[in-house]
C-alpha cells in the first residue's frame, strides 16, 4: 500500500461536510491508497455516513468506531494502528484536498528522498475547489537535509500536520503518536515528529483546503481548551526530554513552549473566555515559571513575540491582578477610542 490517510471524525454530518471531505479522497489521482475513517463517538449521523461510504467503496475505505470520545489525537492513534501505507497522511473531516494532493506530495518525496513533504493551504468558507486566501505554512529555509540548524527552525515552526505526508517507517520505528483526550494535539506531535525527519521538502502550491466555519475548534475558546493547549505544551517538553532532544534544542523548545503554553493561551483566554479567573492566570504564570523561569530572555522570544505581548506578559509575571486590571482597562480604552473615531 502506497499511502494510508487517517480521517478523525466527530459530528461532521451537517451541511455535507463529511461527504465533501471523503469525496475529495475518493477522487485522488493516487489510486494505491486506503482511507481509514475513525468515528470518535459521534452523536449525529456521521457514523451512518461513514458506513455507507465503506459499503460503497470497500476496497478503499475502512471505518473504525468506538463509544468513548478520545478527541482527535486518540482517533489518529487508532488509525495509525491499522495504517499499512508506505506513507501516512491525516485529513480533518471538515477539510478537503485537491485531486492530485497525495500524488504530488509522494512524488516529491520519492524524487528527493524526503521523510516528510508538505505544501501550502487555502482558506475557504464554502465547499469549492477554487483557491481562496493562500497561507504559506513552512518556509524554504526549512527544506532540504535536516541538519541541526534546520531542525531548530522546524522545532519552532513545524507547520500543520494535515498538509503533510510522513514516511510510515519514520513513524513506526520511532514509536510516534499523538496525545489523547485533549485539543491541540498537533502542538505536541508536530514538533516531536519533525525532530526525526532526515529530509523535509515542500511544494509551493495550495493543495489543501482549510474550511473556516463557526464550529471549528479554533473559533470557540473555553477554559478547558486553554488547559488543553497547556497540556499539549507540557507533553511536548516531556516527549522532547524523554527522547533526548531537550538539551540539544533547549532554546528552541523553550521558545515553542512559551508560545504554545503561555503567550497564545494567555491572550486567547483573556479575549475569548467570558468568566475569567485570577486563579487560572496564577496557574498559567506558575506553570511557565516551573518549566522555563528565564523564558523572557530567550532570543527567539525577544525577536518573534511582539513588543506589546512581551510588555503584558512581563506585567503578568509580576502580578496576576495587576495584569488583569491593566488588560481590561487597555481594551476598554481602545474600544472607546474606536467609537470616538467613528463619530
Amino acid at each position: 500500500m502506497k499511502c494510508s490517510v487517517i480521517v478523525p471524525v466527530y459530528n461532521m454530518a451537517a451541511e455535507g461536510k463529511l461527504e465533501y471531505c471523503l469525496d475529495s479522497l475518493l477522487r485522488q489521482t493516487l489510486r494505491d491508497m486506503e482511507i481509514i475513517a475513525v468515528d470518535d463517538a459521534s452523536t449525529d449521523a456521521s457514523l451512518e455516513i461513514l458506513r455507507r461510504y465503506e459499503e460503497d467503496h470497500p476496497e478503499k475505505i475502512r471505518v473504525i468506531h468506538y463509544e468513548k470520545n478520545k478527541r482527535q489525537g486518540g482517533a489518529k492513534n487508532e488509525g495509525l494502528k491499522m495504517a499499512g501505507g508506505e506513507w501516512i497522511g491525516f485529513l480533518d473531516s471538515d477539510d478537503w484536498v485537491s485531486p492530485d494532493f497525495y500524488e504530488k506530495l509522494i512524488s516529491k518525496a520519492e524524487e528527493t528522498g524526503a521523510d516528510v513533504v508538505g505544501c501550502d493551504y487555502s482558506l475557504v468558507s464554502e465547499h469549492t475547489m477554487e483557491v481562496g486566501k493562500i497561507i504559506q505554512n513552512n518556509t524554504d529555509d526549512q527544506t532540504g537535509i535536516c541538519d541541526e540548524e534546520k531542525h531548530k527552525k522546524l522545532v519552532m515552526r513545524p507547520g500543520s500536520m494535515v498538509i503533510k505526508v510522513y514516511r510510515g517507517s519514520m513513524i513506526r520505528e520511532n514509536g510516534l503518536n499523538f496525545p489523547e483526550g485533549i485539543f491541540y494535539e498537533d502542538n505536541c506531535a508536530g514538533t516531536v515528529w519533525m525532530l526525526y525527519c532526515r529530509r523535509f521538502e515542500k511544494i509551493e502550491e495550495p493543495l489543501y483546503y482549510y474550511y473556516q466555519h463557526g464550529v471549528s475548534t479554533v473559533h470557540h475558546i473555553t477554559e478547558q481548551k486553554c488547559r488543553d493547549r497547556m497540556s499539549a505544551g507540557e507533553l511536548m517538553v516531556m516527549e522532547c526530554s524523554s527522547r533526548g532532544f531537550l538539551t540539544k534544542y533547549r532554546t528552541e523548545i523553550e521558545f515553542r513552549f512559551a508560545e504554545i503554553y503561555y503567550i497564545t493561551t494567555l491572550f486567547s483566554y483573556m479575549s475569548g473566555v467570558r468568566r475569567r479567573k485570577l486563579s487560572f492566570l496564577a496557574e498559567l504564570r506558575d506553570g511557565m515559571r516551573k518549566y522555563f523561569p528565564d523564558f523572557q530572555n530567550n532570543p527567539y522570544y525577544l525577536s518573534e513575540i511582539g513588543a506589546e505581548e512581551r510588555k503584558l506578559a512581563k506585567i503578568h509575571q509580576k502580578s496576576n491582578s495587576g495584569f488583569y486590571c491593566y488588560y481590561i482597562l487597555l481594551n476598554a480604552y481602545r474600544k472607546w477610542m474606536k467609537k470616538m473615531r467613528r463619530q
